[in-house]
């Protein structure tokens, strides 16, 4: 997998960083513990919220969500230091921890709420998403079926919903090996699965 991406790396991957204030990006990747766990361990990245974006309905619950038809999709907004990490990068952690060509949803979870998607917030990050989802399909084959949507307002999820894997490490432990989520991402990606996380940093 790694020649499939190695582009990924010599275009944008390590773009030089001048802003001094923090950044943020939304990302939906399935179920939003595992999408906050994953990005938490990222250098650079300095909180992360979990909730809700992408529907029609405002101040949506998380049995709305779920249960209900509001639109929305569980996601994570991540902000970030841009002079440690960049969005590029951050866009590659995220494609090396979903599989972006089940437009079902994620792994166990099931439903238009676990559905993936980019939701670009910040100057050029949907030029960014686009250019990242292309590289990411031409060099695996993969038919990508995330969804960049601008525009769309962000809700956060209860509080028992954030920080979850670290207020609840065993229940979040079971839940993400049950669910089968890390197998079929070691498929999908091989070397590259988890990249930029603790479990598989970026090189240097």
């Amino acid at each position: 997998m790694r020649s499939y991406l190695a582009l990924a790396f010599a275009v944008g991957l390590y773009v030089p960083a001048s802003a001094a204030e923090a950044a943020t990006a939304i990302f939906a990747g399935g179920c939003f513990w595992s999408v906050e766990s994953n990005f938490d361990s990222v250098p650079g990245v300095t909180g992360t919220v979990s909730g809700f974006i992408g529907g029609w309905t405002e101040n949506p619950t998380y049995n709305d969500v779920t249960y209900g038809d509001t639109g929305h999709r569980e996601a994570v907004l991540v902000t970030y230091d841009p002079e440690v990490v960049s969005y590029e990068q951050l866009l590659m952690t995220f494609w090396m921890t979903i599989d972006p060509t089940d437009a079902g949803g994620q792994f166990c979870d099931r439903g238009s709420s676990y559905r993936t998607g980019l939701f670009p917030v910040e100057e050029g990050q949907a030029e960014a998403a686009a250019a990242s989802r292309d590289q990411i399909a031409a060099r695996t084959g993969y038919t990508i079926v995330t969804e960049i949507i601008e525009g769309q307002t962000f809700y956060p999820a209860e509080d028992y919903h954030q920080d979850f894997h670290i207020n609840n490490p065993q229940r979040y432990e079971a839940y993400r090996v049950g669910c089968g989520r890390d197998a079929v991402i070691a498929r999908l990606w091989g070397e590259m699965a988890f990249l930029g996380t603790a479990a598989n940093p970026y090189p240097d």
